[in-house]
């Protein structure tokens, strides 16, 4: 496994480019299984987690070329078995299971995997497919779904933590080819669900609504081919936003949708950084000092789980007491163990991290327990005097593309080896 060693200490200065959006790219990755012509997606960024998604896509039966960040699909036949060896690394590849419904009118997918966060189960999804007919079994860690037709029918799509992203997609894409019309009720509003309808719509479906918690899908008979161009990726350009302020540098993000990120950049104004916004570009630089914040995650379009690891790293730099609440997964404290490592004083209390900031970071070894912990880790050894070394940082490749290359680019002192 490899690691990332950091000579912290150095402010970030200069440009990066945020790649295309991770969340956004892998369902509509899957959509391109609902036409038998050929697709084209532009801005996929190469990850881990999209090369798994292209090799499930092979595995299907589509004819699949993946390079700088285009890919090309085309799903002429395909079977409605995903093969489980790559299902159970990903979580993301569960929306595989809306298209082979829609268009097999079967599917049979095992229980997916991804990070260590918590509970995150698929019940919603099922409950989803099956409000359009589809009869559900699962036995052996396979999800088994079939129907003779799909039916356009009301669901709602809440849960326990809010609506769910990936269920609402698989929804939505199961919907496009059913008869008649579907309203998925408390769908989920990010911009990785509106980016995914209008793939769908450049593709002949009929959705409205997407980005409000109602989305109505009028059923077609055949969806064709379509080009199409990623949204860029709202949480590294949070990761970035927030390694400017932590390190006390400078940083301009080009190619980022600051829209989809008023609740983060809301905060990092809090907490002292200043922002500087022109169309698609954001500066970020800390302003005199660094205040502490109060951070409470929350469905679209309220402060992003995805962002909360990071947000944490730069509040223990911050005087006073910050306190994070977690509201989405509840076992998403795991890197709080590893931030006490490097010098941080962070306590725990039910769904909140108490962070006492202000105190120096010194590096340490650190071990990354999932792919936003990872980044909140590479953040703290930036700002961290000393090096610090990132262990599996595998979990980080999942949703950063190039992050070293990106950071050097920045003056950052990182270099990716081998553990030991």
């Amino acid at each position: 496994m490899e690691s990332f060693l950091i000579k912290g200490g150095r402010p970030l200065r200069g440009e990066v480019t945020i790649s295309g959006s991770k969340n956004a790219a892998l369902p509509i990755m899957a959509a391109t299984l609902l036409t038998e012509e050929p697709c084209v997606l532009r801005g996929i960024p190469e990850l881990s987690d999209t090369r798994f998604m292209a090799q499930i896509l092979k595995s299907l039966g589509a004819d699949v070329k993946f390079e700088g960040g285009t890919l090309a699909v085309r799903a002429k036949k395909i079977r409605g078995y995903a093969d489980y060896d790559l299902v159970r690394k990903m979580r993301g590849s569960i929306c595989v299971a809306g298209p082979l419904l829609a268009r097999l009118h079967k599917a049979r997918i095992s229980l997916p995997g991804g990070c260590v966060i918590g509970a995150r189960p698929i019940n919603l999804h099922l409950k989803g497919f099956e409000s359009l007919g589809a009869k559900i079994e699962i036995e052996g860690g396979y999800v088994h779904a079939q129907t003779k037709r799909l039916i356009g029918a009301t669901t709602f799509l809440g849960g326990r933590q809010g609506s769910t992203v990936l269920g609402t997609a698989n929804v939505m894409m199961a919907a496009a080819l059913a008869e008649g019309v579907t309203v998925i009720e408390s769908a989920a509003c990010e911009p990785e669900v509106v980016d995914l309808a209008h793939f769908l719509n450049s593709m002949g479906a009929r959705i409205s609504g997407a980005g409000s918690p109602t989305i109505t899908v009028e059923g077609v008979d055949k969806l064709h081919g379509a080009e199409h161009v990623i949204i860029p990726d709202r949480i590294e350009t949070a990761t970035f936003a927030i390694a400017a302020a932590a390190t006390n540098g400078e940083v301009t993000i080009k190619n980022c949708r600051p829209d989809h990120l008023r609740a983060v950049l809301d905060k990092l104004t809090e907490a002292g950084a200043s922002l500087q916004q022109r169309g698609g570009t954001l500066t970020v630089r800390r302003g005199r000092k660094l205040m502490a914040a109060d951070v409470t995650t929350l469905p679209y379009s309220g402060y992003p789980t995805d962002a909360q690891a990071q947000m944490m790293a730069l509040l223990t730099l911050a005087p006073g007491i910050s306190i994070i609440t977690e509201r989405i997964f509840e076992s998403r404290f795991m890197h709080v163990s590893e931030l006490a490592r490097l010098g941080a004083d962070i306590e725990i209390e039910g769904p909140s991290a108490i962070v006492k900031g202000g105190r120096p970071l010194s590096g340490a070894p650190v071990m990354a327990s999932d792919l936003r912990a990872s980044a909140a880790l590479v953040i703290a050894g930036l700002a961290a005097g000393g090096q610090t070394q990132v262990n599996r940082i595998y979990h980080l490749d999942r949703g950063y593309e190039k992050m070293d290359e990106k950071l050097r680019k920045l003056g950052a002192k990182i270099q990716r080896v081998e553990e030991k």
